[in-house]
């Protein structure tokens, strides 16, 4: 077994506190890697807080990891030790079903996703444990390229932040011609505006923050709305193509429906604890849609990172010290970082 160190949590009203365990041994088709960065996921915080599911303890968190390739098994063909590696939500599934031939790994049609923390391995019983640690052993298959030309702190968010909204960008052929609203300007929301004006879309950023609406014009936004003003939202009544909507608290879904124009669609990838509301009338008038994204398969996301290698996109980030990653929980509750923090491993 392969020591490592990690920041953990014993059960859902516990700390994060220094926590050693063990990882699996090296298979032939696995790669060890030596984590460098890893990303601080709103959903970290749902999960470590069993908020969504009763969750596996002890949990160590993390599935936006950046990090360099130490050792390889014996049958590794896509990776060479030194290699500069990506881990995202996922670490394996059965990889022989029709949806993940395709590409689709985090929908398997099993149902033998194995997701990167609070999960179970294939065997259904040996527990995953994420990137909030040193080390982490993966099948060659869920690894992903990471390019040295972007800093690497800014890419960790990329493996979750930057997937959850590059992907619904490119389901819907996003781009030039198109109007995009970004509801909600967090560590979601500020990926969906740079990538959806790299892609060349008119994009406005809608805010209950009017204090927000500088830093949205910095990042590329074209337009911001204030959507506590009856006046600003009446200007945008029937003006959007697509709404990718990253809010994941309680909100008026009906009053953003009817910001969208003929066939307009609202795309949720933000996800409330509670069931959403909304009037059908809402929907059928102007043929309106609402759909819902998750993240993206291995191979998309292997095409966003090299995206954003040529287009020069990472993740606006406070690197911290992993002893603080506490009160960075609480920071995030209060939407009170810029706009996702990392945690730099080398502090463990």
């Amino acid at each position: 077994m392969i020591a490592a160190k990690s920041y953990a949590v014993q059960n859902s009203k516990d700390k994060l506190a220094p926590w050693n365990f063990e990882r699996k041994e090296l298979g032939a088709d696995d790669v060890l890697i030596d984590i460098l960065y890893c990303g601080v996921c709103h959903s970290d915080i749902h999960q470590v807080r069993s908020e969504w599911f009763p969750s596996i303890y002890p949990m160590v968190p993390g599935h936006e990891i950046v990090g360099r390739i130490t050792k390889v098994g014996s049958n590794v063909t896509k990776f060479k030790e030194g290699d500069l590696a990506g881990i995202g939500c996922m670490v394996d599934s059965c990889q022989e079903c029709n949806n993940c031939k395709k590409g689709y790994e985090q929908f398997c049609e099993v149902g033998k996703t194995v997701f990167t923390y609070n999960g179970f391995e294939k065997d259904g019983k040996t527990p995953t444990y994420g990137g909030y640690s040193n080390k982490i052993v993966t099948h060659q298959n869920f690894v992903l390229h990471v390019s040295d030309k972007l800093p690497l702190d800014g890419v960790a968010p990329l493996l979750c932040a930057g997937i959850t909204t590059y992907s619904p960008l490119r389901k819907w052929n996003i781009g030039k011609g198109h109007k995009v609203a970004v509801l909600g300007l967090g560590g979601l929301g500020h990926m969906a505006v740079k990538f959806a004006v790299a892609f060349g879309a008119e994009v406005t950023v809608l805010s209950t923050s009017p204090n927000k609406e500088t830093d949205a014009l910095k990042l590329g936004a074209h337009n911001f709305c204030n959507t506590k003003d009856a006046t600003q939202v009446k200007e945008y009544t029937n003006y959007f193509n697509f709404i990718i909507d990253t809010v994941s608290a309680e909100h008026n879904y009906d009053m953003y429906l009817k910001m969208l124009a003929a066939n307009g669609v609202q795309v949720l990838v933000g996800i409330p604890t509670t069931p959403i509301n909304f009037s059908a009338f809402s929907l059928l008038s102007n043929g309106r849609s609402i759909s819902a994204s998750s993240i993206g398969g291995i191979p998309e996301t292997q095409e966003m990172l090299d995206f954003c290698a040529v287009h020069n996109i990472v993740s606006d980030v406070e690197v911290i010290n992993i002893n603080y990653i506490n009160e960075a929980y609480e920071r995030v509750i209060k939407s009170d970082v810029k706009y996702r923090f990392v945690i730099d491993l080398a502090t463990i």
